[in-house]
């Protein structure tokens, strides 16, 4: 039996503490993610969202923002952009688009060849960029179609096909140690 989006509304009704995601007519439940991810992951978003919001260039949102993609997926990356022409006024509901840039934060649960199939189904579908972070190994992973690319620290991420003028050293995402 495949499931709607309206079936896993009703779920999240009933189970409000649970995130989860459509994916392929399946309810998936993701688990909540450690510590150390989440605190690169919010790194991530802020140094993204303190640069694109002054000037007007999107919007930056976390990892509980579902995206109502056209494959019927409802999808929820760790990490989202989505051009200001593309998406005008925020909206209370899934946005109905495929965000510009994905990110996702492996956390010690997660599978990175999971991670790396659902960057390339937002690709397929038309995101422009996706980024896989591994705080284990400190590396950073960008795809874009046809293309993979790894950063380490020491590198400079940047994206100039979609935020010209942005960047960020690479070991400026990991979390502090505080000695």
């Amino acid at each position: 039996m495949s499931l709607t989006v309206k079936d896993l509304e009703k779920m999240q009704a009933a189970y409000p503490d649970y995130r989860m995601e459509l994916v392929d007519g399946n309810v998936v439940v993701m688990s909540p993610s450690g510590y150390e991810s989440e605190e690169v992951g919010t790194e991530f978003a802020a140094l993204l969202r303190n640069w694109v919001r002054p000037r007007q260039l999107g919007r930056v949102a976390g990892s509980s923002a579902g995206f109502r993609l056209p494959n019927t997926d409802l999808r929820a990356p760790d990490v989202s952009f989505i051009r200001a022409d593309k998406l005008k006024r925020s909206t209370e509901d899934y946005a109905e688009l495929v965000p510009d840039l994905v990110v996702e934060v492996k956390s010690k649960t997660d599978s990175l060849d999971k991670l790396r199939e659902k960057i390339q189904e937002f690709i397929s579908l038309g995101t422009q960029i996706g980024i896989l972070i591994n705080p284990k190994t400190r590396t950073i992973e960008i795809y874009r179609p046809g293309e993979k690319i790894e950063l380490h620290n020491g590198d400079v991420l940047t994206l100039p096909d979609l935020l010209p003028g942005w960047e960020v050293k690479v070991a400026e995402i990991w979390s502090p140690v505080f000695e």
